[in-house]
């Protein structure tokens, strides 16, 4: 049986989740948490690099950031479904797994395979803790929290990933093929992910909502639910105010 995990990320595509929240895997991974990533697909749709050197990319990635655990679900690259068959593949993986959070994609988003992925994720987690639904002993996480891809939201709340900036941008420097590194020039078609100025949009964005707490990087997310707090004392700032 597969080990257990506190926290799995899932992301539609290898680079969702270290785009959009490795610092928060990474942060999570330094306090002595086993957090899994999941990607929902291979990639293999992508306009540069081949499944083989993303699979080998993602690897690289996950080691960056301390994760416990990759997997992939081989959901179909730009052909992501949310069908009976694709939830019961990811209620197979959380009843594995059986985390106690979960950080997926948005609900809506420039990528039609995000927003699908989300309302895989989010109802994947509600029937995984029906006892008749599936195989397997029923297991429901307490939490799931969505991370902030290309399009903007307002954040529920947003984690200080200051510290573990390092590790965050290592694993972003894994994707070759994917993300702009600076000195580098492959021979393949340009896309927007893979520009500069995509690559100075990560960094502005998680200094932007850094700002708003009073650190030097955050990275944000979103809950359908209130997030429950022991003592509203926990929420003071521990940084500039």
């Amino acid at each position: 049986m597969s080990e257990h995990l506190d926290v799995l990320a899932i992301g539609a595509h290898p680079d969702d989740v270290e785009i959009a929240c490795g610092g928060t895997v990474a942060l999570l991974a330094q306090q002595g948490l086993r957090v899994g990533i999941l990607h929902l697909t291979r990639g293999e749709m992508g306009t540069r690099g081949t499944p083989e050197e993303r699979q080998q990319e993602a690897e690289a990635a996950a080691a960056a950031l301390g994760a416990a655990s990759l997997q992939y679900l081989d959901c179909a690259d730009g052909g992501l479904r949310t069908t009976e068959a694709e939830e019961d593949a990811l209620i197979e993986v959380l009843r594995q797994r059986r985390p106690e959070m979960v950080l997926g994609p948005t609900p809506s988003d420039r990528h039609p395979d995000h927003g699908r992925a989300h309302a895989l994720v989010r109802d994947a987690c509600f029937y995984s803790g029906l006892a008749r639904r599936g195989q397997g002993e029923a297991h429901r996480p307490a939490v799931v929290y969505s991370y902030m891809q290309h399009d903007p939201f307002t954040p529920s709340f947003v984690v200080d990933v200051s510290e573990v900036w390092e590790a965050r941008m290592a694993s972003l420097a894994a994707y070759k093929s994917q993300l702009f590194q600076q000195g580098e020039n492959r021979d393949e078609p340009a896309t927007k992910v893979a520009s500069q100025a995509y690559r100075e949009a990560i960094v502005g964005r998680a200094r932007h909502f850094g700002l708003m707490i009073g650190a030097e990087f955050g990275e944000p997310f979103w809950s359908r639910q209130p997030v429950p707090v022991d003592s509203p004392w926990s929420l003071l700032p521990k940084r500039l105010r």
